[in-house]
């Protein structure tokens, strides 16, 4: 069955709070790509096989922050696939920490493979890989 989300629980680490003690905004991309990461070994896959002949670099990505986080803090990535076309996937990433939204954020990549001089060139995505994901139903509702 294909895969359309995932929810990733996370604790907030030290090293990753700056002197005030509050989340450098720079880690809620890596909060993001975490659960990026987390939804496609749900999916079986990983973005980034060993011998594969594709990767998924990113063309796009914002963040909009709603609260801060802390060192100690858990909470919740909870990524959506919100377009699926050819050659690339968006994703929209929701933090929470229990009813409150932290940040929002999207992230765009695209399927490319390498050319015979090394140059990458976005392809579609393989059979095996577009199979094991779809939209969204919530993200298709919206649209």
């Amino acid at each position: 069955m294909p895969l359309s989300e995932y929810t990733l629980r996370r604790r907030v680490m030290f090293h990753e709070t700056d002197s005030a003690g509050i989340v450098h905004f720079s880690n809620y991309f890596r909060y993001m790509e975490e659960a990026e990461h987390a939804l496609w070994r749900a999916a079986g896959l990983s973005v980034a096989s060993r011998g594969a002949n594709v990767g998924l670099p990113r063309v796009s990505a914002a963040c909009d922050y709603h609260r801060p986080l802390k060192f100690e803090d858990e909470f919740d990535a909870r990524i959506r696939i919100v377009s699926i076309r050819e050659k690339s996937m968006r994703y929209v990433c929701t933090l929470t920490k229990g009813d409150e939204k932290i940040a929002t954020g999207t992230v765009t990549v695209v399927c490319v493979s390498k050319d015979e001089h090394g140059e990458m060139k976005a392809r579609p995505f393989p059979p095996d890989i577009a199979s094991r994901f779809e939209v969204s139903a919530e993200a298709e509702a919206e649209a």
